[in-house]
């Protein structure tokens, strides 16, 4: 593999494996990509990295591997573990000339292939495999007997219901309507096809004029664009003309044609006069074209001053030029932002309330990417004839960002910043119609999408058609952390009802218990403002009517109560609930109440209450391992160790069901599967390392990638030394490199004694939170006369809700 420019180049015969290069959910996730290949354009999917020389022919494990333009670019081809399963003609072919977009999805065996920017939309091919293969994760770039260039390569969550929920992020004006106050000319609806070509020799927004030949035509043009490409100014005294009196207007047509298209048509006899208007002004990627042409035309006698027209491409638009860049040629970037940050060659000023004056712009640009903006310096509003413009309730911040995007096609944000400003980001976006920030907005949000965000997003975009896909993989990670977004703030009671429903019956709805499920209806109901159970809400209901406690929301409760499994309730409870003034004073409450408790009477099983939907399991049921006392059998470890349930107790270390590192190398006193083999070790410790230049200390549990835990508890064991630990943080992590703390303990002087056990309880919202690798880590040094940066300790255990 070698990076060239913006591509990653794929050698024949080699395949690419990277740590990012991977779905976020086992055989679950999409990868989107861009591809220059006359053929074979491969890609596998597997359950773990392969090597630069792997090649599927030979890979015995559970993998996928489609090949786009098999067969010398003749034919689709899908393997599956090493056999065929799909080969077919005409399908999903290559183009060889330029870039192009693909993307392929996985979803449960079921394998999506398409083309275009945007997934799920032009689809191309589908299988599904009867055998799908639902841990492959890691995606593999190769090729066969020749290079492939990738690039723009996304990796994104796919939602249960793909094909109907993804919607690719376009300007709502895009849809086809027609639009009677439409002021520019020959504009093509489809901002697809929207750029410098609709402003080529068009005299909205020109402010720059050509006199050309003796007939003196006048040709307008725009400065920015000019002083982008060349340069146009240097010796003209009046910045506003340049007088041009012995070139043809064919000529002078050529040159613009080609910087505000890419490319341009010209007789072989003008290439003399197009070379030299290009190096007058500098053009030089033009000049330096029509040497090479003129050089391969001389060499060729026929050919030369035939009169014949010559096609001139801009090659480096082709090659250098971003996916999602408005313009149809390679400006200068580098010059467009010094004309931003000096306001060179500006007409408009923008101005924000509260902040005065923001920059100093340039109308072209703020048109060639948002149609609003065109609309608004073309139509004959007030801004049309305006210098400036006027935002009220405009973040300047994300103005800011969203105006260095249009000069750049990049969005430069810092990961620190990246939180507060991309939902207005997003939304300011959405009102300019900027698409191309839309969607990669779109996309940083669900690279740091988490449980404490999702409801902010939900609020900002559920109303907004063309976020779909954002909306749904919001709703997706509330529901698979539902207990921590209902539990962590009351701000999910801002969501309006569909959005609430869609979490409350989502395929992935993930609860500890149902009675979770109660509160969370109930508080979002009530419109609660700080965090209560249902025996709160019933408490009061004593000197209120549930008029009064709803408010509007009280015929809510008809529609969302029957979303709670009375049925997997315990009886205990179901009884309390029963007696309850909720139940006496709803009638909705008492009658599912009453169906619950006659299954309990009759004796009915889950299966058969599982055949009426309402009463379903969740798609993922946590087992509690509840903390009963220290050294006790009720924890993860301990049931790892039994392989979950299913026999005797064996070491979980030697039987690889959970994964134990210590932050020093392994020896005979740092012995991983002697912390988790309940037998009482004398010596026992893990040893500093140096960690970005700091001294660290940690013993690490992975409970495997299968598997989290929602931990509310821990104990751990002092071995036989005196070197006790007094500041450590014990910590949770889902990639086992970001790192949150449940549990900070400073100058904890529990432990006290050699082979002591100590434990402590999680409490809050972070023992909601669920996560594969847990670790202890010293924060400050142990006390005693050993080596105060020794974490010394025989045993641990954790506890919690374990999926």
């Amino acid at each position: 593999m070698k990076k060239q420019k913006k591509f990653l180049t794929v050698a024949p015969f080699k395949c690419v494996w990277r740590d990012e290069l991977k779905l976020r959910e086992p055989g679950r996730g999409c990868v989107a990509f861009e591809a220059f290949a006359q053929n074979d354009i491969t890609l596998v999917f597997r359950e773990q990295k392969g090597s630069q020389h792997y090649h599927y022919k030979m890979d015995n494990s559970p993998n996928y591997t489609i090949i786009l333009g098999s067969h010398r670019n003749r034919r689709l081809k899908i393997e599956a573990s090493g056999k065929t399963v799909v080969d077919i003609t005409g399908v999903g072919l290559c183009l060889s000339s330029a870039f192009q977009s693909y993307w392929i999805s996985i979803y449960d065996g079921l394998i999506s292939i398409g083309k275009g920017k945007y997934p799920c939309q032009n689809l191309v091919f589908e299988w599904l495999d009867s055998e799908p293969k639902l841990n492959v994760q890691y995606i593999g770039l190769s090729s066969w007997d020749k290079h492939v260039g990738y690039r723009n390569i996304s990796i994104l969550p796919m939602p249960s219901h793909h094909n109907a929920l993804w919607s690719h992020i376009d300007y709502k004006d895009n849809e086809g309507e027609e639009d009677e106050d439409n002021g520019l000319e020959n504009v093509n609806d489809s901002l697809g096809k929207w750029g410098l070509l609709n402003f080529l020799e068009n005299w909205d927004l020109a402010d720059v004029l050509f006199v050309v030949g003796s007939e003196r035509k006048v040709v307008p043009a725009h400065k920015v664009i000019l002083g982008a490409v060349g340069d146009f100014f240097l010796d003209s005294a009046d910045k506003n003309v340049i007088e041009l009196p012995s070139t043809s207007y064919s000529v002078l047509h050529a040159l613009l044609e080609y910087i505000y298209t890419g490319q341009t048509q010209i007789t072989d006899l003008q290439l003399a006069s197009l070379w030299d208007l290009s190096c007058r002004f500098k053009a030089t990627a033009l000049a330096k074209q029509c040497e090479e042409i003129m050089d391969r035309l001389k060499m060729n006698k026929k050919l030369f001053d035939s009169g014949e027209k010559v096609e001139i491409i801009n090659m480096i638009s082709q090659t250098e030029q971003f996916g999602i860049f408005p313009y149809e040629v390679s400006l200068n970037v580098g010059k467009l932002k010094h004309f931003l940050a000096t306001a060179e060659h500006s007409d408009i000023n923008l101005h924000i309330e509260g902040h005065g004056t923001v920059a100093h712009a340039h109308k072209l640009v703020l048109s060639l990417w948002s149609r609003p903006f065109a609309k608004m310096f073309t139509n004959g509003m007030a801004e049309t004839s305006s210098s400036e413009i006027y935002f009220k309730d405009v973040s300047a911040e994300a103005f800011m960002i969203m105006l260095q995007f249009m000069y750049t096609a990049v969005l430069e944000m810092d990961t620190i910043e990246m939180g507060s400003i991309l939902i207005p980001l997003l939304l300011l976006a959405d009102q300019f119609g900027v698409t191309a920030l839309q969607h990669e907005c779109c996309k940083r949000i669900m690279e740091c999408l988490s449980e404490d965000i999702v409801c902010t997003i939900l609020q900002a975009v559920s109303s907004i058609q063309s976020y779909k896909l954002l909306e749904e993989a919001c709703k997706r990670s509330f529901a698979m952390h539902f207990d921590y977004c209902t539990t962590a703030s009351t701000e999910f009671v801002l969501l309006d009802e569909t959005t609430f429903r869609d979490i409350l019956q989502h395929a992935d709805m993930t609860v500890t218990s149902e009675e979770k499920v109660l509160d969370a209806i109930l508080l979002w109901c009530m419109q609660a403002c700080k965090i209560s159970g249902w025996a709160t809400v019933d408490e009061l209901i004593c000197s209120s009517t549930p008029e009064e406690v709803f408010g509007e929301r009280l015929q809510s409760i008809d529609s969302l109560l029957p979303y709670v499994r009375f049925p997997l309730m315990p009886l205990c409870l179901l009884e309390k609930l029963a007696k309850s003034r909720l139940s006496n004073q709803i009638p909705i409450f008492e009658r599912l109440l009453k169906e619950a408790m006659e299954n309990y009477s009759t004796g009915m099983k889950m299966p058969e209450l599982s055949h009426n939907i309402r009463f379903q399991h969740r798609r993922s049921s946590y087992k509690e391992l509840q903390y009963i006392c220290d050294g006790d059998k009720n924890g993860v470890i301990y049931f790892a160790g039994t392989s979950y349930g299913e026999h005797s107790w064996v070491n979980p270390v030697l039987a690889k069901k959970i994964t134990l590192t210590a932050s020093s190398p392994p020896s005979r006193y740092t012995d991983s599967k002697a912390l988790v083999s309940r037998t009482y070790q004398g010596t026992s410790f893990a040893g500093p390392r140096i960690e970005d230049g700091h001294s660290s200390t940690w013993w690490m549990v992975d409970i495997g990638q299968d598997h989290q835990l929602m931990c509310n508890y821990y104990t751990l064991r002092q071995d036989g030394s005196s070197t006790y630990m007094r500041s450590w943080a014990f910590q949770g992590s889902m990639d086992g490199q970001n790192w949150t703390n449940l549990r900070v303990h400073n100058n904890d002087q529990t432990i006290c004694r050699s082979g002591q056990f100590a434990s402590w309880p999680i409490r809050g919202p972070m023992a909601l939170l669920p996560f594969r690798f847990f670790r202890v880590i010293l924060t400050g040094p142990a006390s005693g006369d050993g080596n105060v940066w020794n974490l010394c300790i025989c045993f641990i255990e954790l506890y919690g809700h374990f999926i």
